[in-house]
């Protein structure tokens, strides 16, 4: 029997960002553009190349541009088509009406307690997670991070994480999973540990921030109790669940930027401008000149 598709994305956005004031302080950092797209255009477009079409935004007071960005700006698209300015840029932008919610997560009280807020609207179907300060862009030619994990569902079905291998020293700063047996860019997994000693860790695979989840999720996080920092961690939650449903980890093929930090923000905005033909070659020869 074939698993549930899935159709449904949960997108956490309701942080502060206050490692990036003074820009945080009026505009969402989920809005900060790489290049010219705002950093969770590139999450959203990553869902809908692997066929979700509802996107669910977990945000807070203060963040609700993030919602406007995929509503239609009907002045600023009526001046374009007054000056004949081509309005195809905006197609990302648009969603269909219905499909776009926005849910507020009332308290600051970690990831785990983002993805409980969404209960109502995942109801009983499987859902993907999409933590849009970890930027994962396909190699040339290849595809999204999410879209390699919807193909890997649909074969083991359960619930499926992105993991990536980082230096052993690294893993300290993540979650790690305690692997089992691997069948190519598919890994079993038996536990998942939150922040690890280096010397404790029991892999160099960390979680990278996109999920796969079955809704007893949802019920497994109704009765979390607080963990590392004070918060409901989603990682304890589906720790819970390794045993009684298949639990896998995908091995992204591809490139992961860090955004949720000064620099890895800078390093994506640097990569995607290179990667691109219409700027590259320019960007290029500005980043020699400024290096000699």
């Amino acid at each position: 029997m074939s698993p549930k598709p899935i159709r449904k994305a949960v997108f956490p956005v309701a942080g502060l960002g206050t490692r990036f004031l003074p820009a945080t302080k009026v505009v969402p950092k989920e809005l900060l553009p790489i290049v010219d797209r705002p950093l969770i255009q590139y999450a959203v477009d990553e869902a809908r190349e692997a066929g979700i079409d509802q996107f669910i935004f977990i945000t807070g007071r203060g963040k609700t541009g993030i919602v406007e960005n995929f509503d239609i700006a009907f002045e600023l698209e009526q001046t374009m088509s007054e000056r004949g300015k081509d309005l195809s840029v905006l197609e990302p932008t648009r969603a269909t009406p219905g499909n776009v919610i926005a849910v507020r997560q009332q308290v600051p009280l970690g990831l785990g307690h983002a993805i409980w807020c969404a209960r109502a609207i995942v109801g009983d179907e499987p859902f993907a997670i999409f933590l849009p300060d970890e930027l994962m862009v396909a190699k040339e030619g290849g595809t999204g991070c999410m879209k390699q994990m919807v193909e890997a569902y649909e074969n083991v079905g359960g619930n499926l994480i992105s993991v990536l291998e980082v230096p052993k020293e690294q893993v300290s700063s993540y979650g790690v999973i305690d692997p089992g047996t691997s069948y190519g860019a598919l890994t079993e997994v038996r536990g998942l540990v939150e922040k690890p000693p280096v010397a404790e860790a029991p892999s160099n695979k960390i979680v990278s921030g996109r999920y796969i989840l079955q809704p007893e999720v949802m019920r497994v996080l109704e009765a979390q109790e607080k963990g590392a920092g004070g918060e409901i961690q989603l990682t304890d939650a589906m720790a819970k669940m390794i045993g009684t449903q298949p639990f896998h980890a995908v091995t992204f093929d591809g490139h992961r930027y860090d955004c949720g930090s000064k620099v890895g923000f800078v390093e994506a905005t640097l990569a995607i401008a290179l990667s691109r033909p219409d700027m590259g070659a320019e960007v290029r020869a500005i980043a020699e000149k400024l290096l000699k």
